[in-house]
């Protein structure tokens, strides 16, 4: 691209709109960026403050220059500041802290500077093809889709989802498992992050959100309302607790999530790795009985609350039972009820040793009358 020709990009607004699917004026606002980019390419430097306008009738574009008006005087930067004085000769209405704008017509570009808006409309348009194929999942944001491992990086997972694609950060992955390039594989849209390079779908397998919305598949009594999810706190490819309670009288939400022969919950886990344990727990509005069941299948003698803490007395068989290896068990417990819990050891009372059994004192009693009526 040895030169920028205007009139050739305003008649091709209309065509590369048509073909990237994109509005108009999305393509439009590209290339007066690449006209911007280019005249500051030739003309100032990378802090000025430019922008274009193309015309598509007749193919002519100008630039505008903003300032901001400053005292007179003063040490300033000519590329994004001028002194009063300066301004008023352009505009008579110019105060300070007023931006200025000076206007530029284009006429042509050097090499350079045409290279760069080549650039510039690429991947802008890249960008904007990219928003354009995110916003359609917009509405997909919170639910389950499939995959395929387009590429394994140390950091992330990039997944092709069809139209468009995601990454998985390392902290949104189940830990142990194990990705290759080609793969498919269920994850949950988390959200759409959308930063100076764009937007990016943010993909996960490892926040609890993905655990429930297994469980929506595999229990439809959550959809007639039946039974509910109260809670969920997760270490993923370690352990899962999640907290359930019924609607109707009757019905046990336990064995509901479970299934026969633990056929639903054995489903989830088929998705997540058998090496993730996951404990249906029964949910109650009272916190005491709340997190004896989170504590599960630890034994629990008191739950003692002070605000939203809670000292939880166990027995010493107990106690490593309730911690949990490297204190899993009662992390997510305190994840999952909300409260601080602070597990504390009850030491059994030694029984008093008898200086008789009962047995010998009666006996000797017998003996002591005998031998007085012997006499």
């Amino acid at each position: 691209m040895e030169s920028l020709d205007l009139k050739q990009m305003s008649t091709m607004v209309d065509i590369i709109a048509e073909e990237k699917g994109l509005p108009r004026d999305t393509v439009l606002n590209v290339i007066e960026q690449a006209i911007a980019a280019a005249w500051r390419k030739d003309n100032g430097d990378r802090d000025m403050n430019v922008r274009a306008m193309l015309n598509t009738k007749n193919g002519e574009a100008d630039v505008y220059v903003a300032r901001e008006v400053i005292e007179d005087g003063l040490a300033y930067n000519p590329s994004t500041e001028i002194p009063l004085e300066e301004a008023l000769k352009t505009n008579k209405n110019a105060k300070l802290g007023d931006m200025v704008e000076e206007s530029h017509k284009v006429t042509t570009f050097g090499r350079v500077a045409a290279q760069t808006a080549k650039q510039v409309v690429v991947q802008r348009l890249r960008e904007a093809e990219n928003d354009a194929v995110l916003a359609e999942f917009e509405d997909k944001v919170g639910t389950v889709v499939t995959g395929t491992v387009a590429r394994v990086e140390s950091r992330l997972i990039r997944i092709d989802l069809g139209r468009a694609s995601g990454i998985m950060p390392k902290s949104e992955q189940i830990d142990g498992e194990y990705y290759t390039v080609g793969s498919r594989l269920k994850v949950y849209i988390k959200k759409i992050e959308r930063g100076d390079r764009g937007a990016q779908l943010i993909l996960s397998r490892g926040n609890a959100e993905f655990v429930e919305y297994l469980f929506r598949q595999e229990v439809p009594e959550l959809e007639n309302g039946t039974v509910e999810i109260k809670g969920i706190a997760r270490e993923a490819g370690r352990r899962t607790k999640i907290a359930v309670m019924s609607t109707v009288p009757g019905v046990d939400p336990v064995g509901t999530f479970v299934g026969s022969r633990g056929v639903r919950v054995q489903a989830v886990m088929n998705e997540i790795g058998d090496r993730e344990k996951i404990d249906v727990i029964t949910w109650s509005d009272n916190i005491s009985e709340y997190i004896r069941e989170a504590l599960s299948p630890a034994e629990i003698m008191e739950v003692k609350i002070d605000g939203k803490k809670a000292k939880v007395m166990v027995s010493e068989e107990m106690q490593s039972i309730a911690i949990g290896k490297q204190g899993q068990n009662v992390r997510l417990a305190s994840k999952l009820t909300g409260y601080d819990i602070d597990i504390e050891l009850v030491k059994a009372t030694p029984k008093k040793k008898k200086s008789k059994n009962i047995e010998d004192s009666l006996l000797s009693a017998i003996e002591e009358t005998s031998d007085t009526e012997e006499e």
